[in-house]
């Protein structure tokens, strides 16, 4: 056992470098192969000896059950918010007001990232709670997100007994781009910028769907380091790098409020070029023991300031506005633009979102609009300049047919959106069997839109059903698709068959049932017939399904095609039952937190064994907690637990109380 715990070290020690070396420092030190080889080998000793896992090895990143909530936590150290200033002027006043109690203050100037602000403890080394900012006083515990975030390390060497630092989430822009093409493919609404991809990342749920958003983060501020103290803001992001994390790049110090500008000024230019989003660069008192004299207003610190950039915006000629069909069959308008530079890019198309959208802000085919880059990333419309309006300017109509089929379209009740009613519609067919087969649905890998259209226009399928009737002669036939290729189609499509009843659940394309409510409506009712032969009354009653979803189902189950399909894909064999095993009640209704080293089971043990029955498991202490579990060397939840008056079990009190249900 000693050379099994030897090894076992070994290997979670050189991962975290290569982790750190590839996230961090972005110099990876080996191949992707041989990364993957000391995963699979650290997976093999956890599967045979699951008593040596720890919540510092790598693969507990993504090991945590889905949540049905997240928990509230008070921040020990206050997140203040930042006084926003617009111009040069305005930075002067700044600087004026800072001088005047600080003669020599210096700033610290450093990059403004447009994310979602989080601190995150250490503890003895381990990381032990992410939270949220929140309203600066109180946040959300995401701890088990947060650690899916492989630039963030699980333990630190060298740390203080205690560390708390803050830092921005966000999604690198390559992420983000490659997550709006999945979504508009199936249809769905667009992510407006990386920061509302971001916070609707972190606050999923399900940590494994968080983990597949690759969120990363850059940490810009110590909060506590217990033991630890700096002269300045530089000495401490210093620190923090050396410890391993991501630090604010390009920090660099100035004592003239002129020098600091031009630095602003030189941040600014590099908008387009970095890998992730910023709104702004931020100046910070660099001397810590100075920020004391200059206070704070209740709502930021009179130390620092963060200048926020304007959006670029241009004018030019809306050529025309043409509809896209998306797969619930929603005719949406894109104004066709003659190309314009802005922010980088060459921009020459931007979305018009629906009809009410041009009422409201009265465009019409051959106005001069203007544009600017939601979010310095997606091209808007802002405004029309009417002094420009020529005489032959056209309002635009929409369609009473769709434009792809020619069938009659419509416009549900207190609805915007106008759609196709024919679901034989080529080009909700194209997105529908596109969607089946995303990653999140039934996962076949390897067929992509480009391979789909293909194959709809070549009539070798109709319906996502057909996919599993193609053989591999046939898919030889398309572009690009060799045999090795059609090979290794036709063996992920077979795979598919075997796939969970929730992801076929949320594959089917039903309005308003996402990969949550698949999973919900597959753990309730076991398999696909009980789903369809359940009554709206009887859906509604389940927890996250309400009347609109229950509609939608009942609805989508009544039409002729979908009974066509489902015995389609029954008669291909894919499966229809739900695989996991349905939940007990006896925990219902009961929140437990787990603390200290426990030593009957693991922790993500115990926390399959509480949800298995109902319950839920949760990072933190807090009045909605029922039971605080504590094992050997308990610490602050422990203490916080006794202060609520929570009652305490030990591992043979828990243990008792699973054998008696």
């Amino acid at each position: 056992m000693e050379e099994i715990i030897k090894e076992l070290k070994s290997i979670r020690a050189e991962i975290a470098e290569h982790n750190r070396r590839y996230y961090v420092e972005d110099a990876p030190s080996v191949s992707d192969y041989e990364y993957d080889m000391l995963m699979r080998r650290l997976k093999e000793i956890e599967k045979e000896h699951p008593e040596l896992i720890t919540p510092d090895s790598p693969t507990q990143r993504v090991g945590g059950q889905a949540l049905t909530a997240f928990e509230s936590v008070r921040h020990e150290i206050p997140m203040d918010s930042l006084q926003d200033v617009f111009s040069k002027e305005e930075l002067a006043d700044f600087d004026a007001r800072v001088k005047e109690v600080v003669p020599d203050a210096e700033y610290a100037v450093e990059l403004k990232i447009d994310g979602l602000s989080v601190s995150v403890e250490y503890e003895n080394g381990y990381l032990v709670r992410g939270v949220t900012r929140g309203d600066g006083i109180t946040g959300e515990d995401v701890t088990q997100n947060i650690k899916t975030i492989k630039s963030l390390p699980l333990y630190i060497e060298n740390a203080p007994r205690r560390l708390i630092i803050r830092g921005e989430v966000y999604m690198p822009r390559e992420t983000f781009y490659r997550l709006n093409e999945e979504r508009e493919v199936r249809g769905e609404t667009l992510f407006a910028n990386p920061r509302n991809a971001a916070a609707g990342s972190l606050r999923q749920l399900d940590p494994k769907l968080c983990a597949e958003r690759s969120l990363d983060i850059i940490i810009f501020n110590v909060q506590l380091a217990e033991g630890v103290e700096f002269e300045t803001h530089a000495e401490s992001l210093a620190y923090l790098a050396k410890l391993g994390f991501r630090v604010s790049p390009y920090c660099n110090v100035f004592s003239s409020v002129d020098d600091a500008f031009a630095e602003v000024e030189r941040l600014g230019n590099m908008r387009d070029s970095l890998a992730f989003q910023i709104d702004g660069a931020v100046l910070k008192v660099n001397r810590i023991s100075q920020r004391p004299m200059l206070g704070a207003t209740a709502k930021f610190p009179k130390w620092a300031a963060a200048y926020k950039y304007p959006p670029e915006q241009k004018q030019t000629k809306l050529l025309d506005i043409i509809l896209q069909v998306g797969r619930t069959g929603v005719l949406t308008p894109n104004a066709v633009l003659e190309p314009v530079h802005i922010s980088g890019v060459t921009v020459s198309r931007a979305t018009l979102h629906n009809r009410d959208f041009i009422k409201e802000r009265d465009i019409m085919i051959g106005d001069t609009v203007i544009v600017q880059k939601a979010g310095d990333i997606i091209p808007e419309i802002v405004g029309v300049v009417k002094e420009k309006r020529p005489h032959d300017a056209r309002a635009f109509e929409m369609p009473e047919v769709c434009p792809v089929c020619g069938s009659p379209v419509f416009s549900e009740d207190g609805e915007a959106a106008v759609r196709c009613v024919n679901s034989e519609c080529p080009a909700q067919r194209i997105r529908n069997i596109v969607h089946f087969a995303s990653r999140d649905a039934m996962d076949v890998d390897g067929l992509g839109p480009a391979v789909v259209e293909q194959l709809v226009a070549g009539e070798l399928i109709r319906d996502a059903a057909d996919l599993y009737s193609l053989k591999p002669e046939q898919i030889e036939k398309i572009d690009r698709m060799g045999k090795k290729s059609a090979a290794n189609l036709i063996t992920a499509i077979e795979k598919t068959k075997e796939n969970d009843l929730s992801r076929l659940l949320f594959a089917l394309g039903i309005r308003h049932v996402g990969q949550k409510a698949g999973k919900t409506l597959a753990e309730h009712f076991g398999s696909l017939d009980a789903v369809m032969n359940a009554s709206e009354d009887e859906l509604c009653t389940i927890d996250d399904i309400g009347q609109v979803v229950a509609s939608s189902i009942k609805r989508w189950f009544s039409l002729p095609d979908s009974h066509e399909l489902i015995e389609k894909l029954r008669a291909a064999g894919v499966n229809m039952e739900f695989k996991g095993e349905k939940k007990g009640t006896a925990f219902a209704g009961q929140t437990f937190v787990l603390t200290g080293a426990l030593t009957k089971f693991t922790r993500s043990e115990a926390e399959e064994k509480i949800e298995k029955l109902g319950g839920k498991a949760s990072s933190s202490v807090s009045k909605k907690t029922t039971y605080v579990v504590a094992g050997e060397n308990a610490g602050s939840k422990l203490k916080k637990a006794n202060e609520l008056g929570i009652t305490v079990l030990t591992e043979d009190e828990f243990l008792q109380m699973l054998d008696e249900v």
